[in-house]
């Protein structure tokens, strides 16, 4: 008989394709869903990846401007802890006084591309004083004539509790008379109906303004009531009692006790109208008004009084100091009530009084920013709350000792007491607040004010020859720091002129220790916080602030501490930003290069944990510079490489696929080359039917795209879904290309020939995992292409793992790149979860067609008497045996591919990455043993003889 080659035109090729994918519908079906998973995968993949990079993208450019772009400080103000970690100090500018020239200032005002240069001059601590007013009223007997109650203050602040000065009131049913004999001390007392000499003194005098207790003066005469101050110059500042007082009072149903309290506010000097441009400062006023950039100090020459400059100023509305002042109120024994108006007024007041015994009546507290001036109150009346410029005290920086990634504060010797001795006359400050007495982190120093400035003359004389006199402070408006417009939290720079750094427990005994709250600055100057500053002037009042101290510093020559810059055109950290900011900054070190130089654009607050004494570990957000640039380079570089790795993975899918769908029809193969045709035609009718499964697949993941795309929040989801369809064509025909040439090179008889694999020596089989084992070593080909499915995934998986893992250790740290983390975690678990269903589904495609394959060697184990229990034992084992050697061959090949790509990807992650890849193995043995249930349940009821018939 003579075989002539059959002519097959298009039509009889289509026929032959539609004919084929009929008659093995399983087949095609099973490489149908592989090409299914694969381009819907392939799309989902790349989406996640493109969505991921906008939404970082977005992120970043909508957070990336903050209040102001380069720092400059003066040299020597980087601590070695920013050096080594990049950072900006949260409290940098508290210790900073001094250091930039005016001229400087200038000078990098004008500077080409600086838009704004808002400076900050530190000036120093200066103390406001007030009453703070504590309601005992309820502890009062309604039917004495007089009484007596004792109030024990304790101040307890974030960090510690310190004790404060006993505080009494006097209260009584008799009228109290406002008297001016005395030197022209103005009080309410009341009198006692005596005199000594021809001067009355009072209740309340000896006890609040003299209790020394001498009953005889240097010159041997009898002490009486004057206005002169108290000689402390033997007292201790942190000794309690000095600030202790006796208030007096006439009534019967309310009583009040005046404590007087000190709050250490931060003069720094500031220029309104650059101030203004930079955050608005002109709209937190809340009473009076702004400053202005004409407001300058004036000369005054008052009659009877000694000339003085008039500085104008802001101040806060409220305190930027915490504090809680708590009480325990006593009532008195007060032995004879007659005598209680004579003992309280007498020479020996003070021993009298605190000699008294009491009883426990309740106890009082109130927060100590309620005693800070209210905007309503006037600083010039005389009556009521006033600032005292003859002191100020500077603060140094605190220091840092690291281990690890926790800070140690340095903790430095107790505050001296000569840190509140005045020069002028040897005296002490008084109350001084209670919480100096605690632990130090800072050096505090004092400066005093001059001496020798009598006269009418503006200039001093004799020691302090060419000083100025201490200026008076004229208050002309108060501000709400809260009203001043917010920049986002993610890209926050220290902005001490107005807020204090954010700092919160780091722990759960830290947060139980702080009650939940975040731990603010207190009224100790050399406490581990610093205040901001909370009264502002002008720089054309520096002269007058500086040159009016006893003793000349480098405030006098450099006054300016810090320059915040806002570069002209900056819109975000696009390349032409970055150079703009970029040019300025180097004009400015070129110019300066003294002076230390910090871009500040595209930073973020950092997080820094800190261990404070005391077992307490706080978290202070620093500021980490150019945060926002290495977030945008780390996105770029993984979506690069995510979208190399998806478009590998998805192609060995389909190509794994394409094979073992050949594979499986190698003798069908060799019968149509038996038959005449050529290995063209033979291609051409393998990649026909690839085209039309991918085709159809194509269709299917269409729908099935948008739908999982839309689930994750991905963007422009139905654009592409709509991709799904030529990408699965394309990749289809693509993978199939390498088995449709192989199955050509096969002859005709070698492809209908089965494969005979040559023996060594026998040996026996004793177990069904045995028989696995052999049945998987006896078809190595076989094997490898089943295990690469799950090698695929587990590879797949560990690569996206360490890449995930490896951007956000490379974003992570700060609140910007804490928040990219965040919102791109759900797509990257996305990606990393279809990696792995890729290769798995991969690996069960390949099985189902290999069982199938060997669907003759289990018929005639179940002709020899093998039970369907153990057939499907077999299968499994060879399933989970198959599965394991993929997923520990893809671990390695994943570890191994993360190598190379270097940026420390597997630093310190390394024993994660290997317990994720053990699991993912794990998971794809499972996946594949549950797959198999579904041929092994077909080929139960299939009968021996129909197989073996086939056959």
């Amino acid at each position: 008989m003579i075989l002539r080659r059959p002519r097959i035109g298009r039509p009889g090729l289509l026929g032959m394709i539609a004919s084929q994918l009929r008659r093995r519908r399983s087949r095609a079906l099973a490489l149908g869903a592989g090409t299914v998973v694969a381009a819907t995968s392939f799309t989902l993949l790349t989406t996640a990846v493109t969505t991921s990079q906008a939404q970082t993208v977005g992120v970043v450019q909508h957070n990336v401007r903050s209040a102001y772009d380069v720092l400059v400080r003066p040299q020597g103000s980087e601590t070695q802890v920013e050096k080594d970690r990049d950072l900006v100090q949260a409290n940098f500018l508290s210790g900073i006084y001094g250091g930039i020239t005016l001229g400087q200032y200038r000078a990098i005002g004008k500077l080409a591309g600086v838009q704004v240069a808002a400076p900050v001059a530190n000036v120093g601590t200066i103390m406001v004083h007030n009453d703070f007013h504590i309601d005992v009223s309820r502890f009062l007997k309604s039917s004495a004539q007089s009484q007596v109650l004792r109030v024990r203050t304790t101040v307890s602040t974030g960090l510690q509790s310190v004790p404060g000065s006993d505080e009494y009131l006097y209260l009584t049913r008799a009228p109290l008379k406002q008297v001016h004999e005395v030197g022209g001390l103005d009080f309410w007392h009341e009198l006692l109906g005596q005199k000594t000499g021809t001067s009355t003194y009072y209740v309340c005098w000896y006890y609040n303004s003299d209790k020394s207790e001498l009953l005889i003066d240097g010159y041997g005469k009898p002490l009486k009531p004057i206005d002169l101050p108290e000689d402390l110059r033997e007292w201790s500042p942190f000794n309690p009692d000095v600030d202790a007082r006796l208030t007096c009072q006439s009534g019967s149903g309310q009583g009040y006790v005046d404590v007087p309290v000190s709050y250490p506010v931060l003069l720094s000097a500031i220029d309104p109208d650059q101030e203004n441009r930079l955050v608005g400062l002109d709209h937190a006023t809340v009473a009076g008004r702004a400053l202005r950039e004409g407001d300058k100090p004036a000369w005054l020459r008052p009659p009877d009084e000694s000339p003085y400059n008039r500085v104008p100023v802001v101040l806060s509305s409220r305190a930027l100091t915490s504090g809680r002042l708590e009480g325990s109120v006593e009532q008195l024994d007060v032995p004879d009530p007659g005598t209680l108006a004579k003992n309280l007024g007498g020479v020996h007041a003070h021993t009298f009084l605190n000699g008294l015994r009491g009883t426990p009546v309740g106890k009082v507290g109130a927060d100590l920013d309620q005693g800070f001036p209210s905007t309503g109150q006037s600083f010039v009346d005389g009556d009521g709350p006033y600032i005292d410029t003859d002191e100020y005290w500077t603060t140094g920086p605190v220091r840092y000792t690291a281990t690890g990634s926790v800070l140690h504060p340095v903790v430095r010797p107790a505050q001296s007491r000569e840190t509140w001795r005045t020069i002028i006359n040897q005296q002490f400050v008084t109350d001084v607040p209670e919480e100096n007495k605690g632990t130090q982190f800072r050096t505090v120093t004092p400066h005093s004010a001059t001496f020798d400035c009598g006269g009418m003359s503006s200039i001093c004389i004799n020691r302090d020859s060419g000083r100025l006199p201490a200026p008076v402070l004229d208050v002309v408006g108060r501000y709400d720091p809260d009203r001043l417009p917010g920049f986002s939290a993610l890209s926050a720079v220290p902005m001490e002129t107005y807020r204090p750094p954010s700092v919160v427990g780091a722990d759960a005994a830290t947060r139980s220790a702080l009650h939940d709250a975040p731990l603010q600055p207190d009224r100790n100057l050399g406490g581990y916080l610093g205040a901001p500053p909370t009264l502002l002037t002008t720089l054309d009042a520096l002269t007058t602030l500086t040159k009016s101290r006893h003793t000349p510093d480098l405030q006098d020559k450099a006054p300016i501490s810090s320059i915040r810059i806002r570069v002209a055109g900056v819109t975000g950290v696009d390349a032409v930003s970055r150079a703009r900011v970029s040019a300025v900054a180097g004009e400015i070190h070129r110019a300066y290069p003294d002076l230390q130089v910090d871009i500040t654009i595209g930073s973020s607050p950092a997080p820094q944990n800190v261990a404070l004494p005391g077992g307490l570990t706080v978290r202070e957000d620093w500021t980490a510079k150019g945060v926002a640039l290495r977030i945008l380079k780390a996105a770029d570089r993984k979506s690069e490489i995510l979208f190399v790795l998806v478009l590998v993975v998805c192609a060995l899918f389909l190509s794994q696929a394409a094979l073992a769908s050949v594979r499986s029809r190698r003798t069908e193969i060799g019968t149509l080359r038996c038959l005449g045709w050529s290995g063209s035609e033979v291609m051409r009718l393998i990649v026909g039917e690839l085209a039309v499964v991918g085709a159809l697949s194509g269709a299917v993941g269409t729908v099935l795209a948008y739908v999982l795309g839309a689930a994750p929040g991905m963007s422009d989801a139905a654009v592409r879904a709509a991709l799904v369809l030529p990408v699965a064509l394309l990749l289809t025909v693509v993978a199939g290309l390498l088995p449709a040439w192989k199955a050509t090179r096969l002859g005709p008889l070698d492809a209908v020939n089965p494969p005979v694999t040559g023996t060594g020596r026998a040996s026996p089989v004793r177990s069904v995992r045995a028989l696995a084992w052999r049945n998987l070593t006896r078809t190595p080909g076989r094997t490898a292409l089943g295990a690469a499915g799950i090698a695929l995934g587990v590879a797949a998986f560990t690569v996206l793992l360490a890449l995930t893992l490896g951007f956000r250790g490379q974003v992570a740290g700060s609140l910007l790149g804490n928040a990219v983390v965040a919102q791109a975690r759900s797509v990257d678990y996305v990606s990393v979860a279809l990696s792995l269903l890729l290769g798995a589904a991969g690996a069960v495609d390949v099985l189902v067609l290999s069982q199938r394959e060997r669907a003759a060697d289990l018929a005639v184990l179940r002709a020899t008497g093998w039970s369907d229990r153990e057939l499907a034992r077999l299968s499994l084992y060879e399933g989970a045996l198959l599965g394991l050697l993929g997923g520990i061959a893809g671990a390695v090949v994943g570890l191994a591919t993360v190598l190379p790509l270097g940026a420390g990807l597997l630093g310190g992650r390394l024993p994660a990455l290997t317990g994720a890849a053990l699991l993912a193995t794990a998971a794809g043995v499972l996946l594949v043993c549950g797959a198999l249930t579904v041929p092994i349940r077909a080929l139960s009821r299939i009968a021996p003889v129909q197989v073996l018939a086939e056959e």
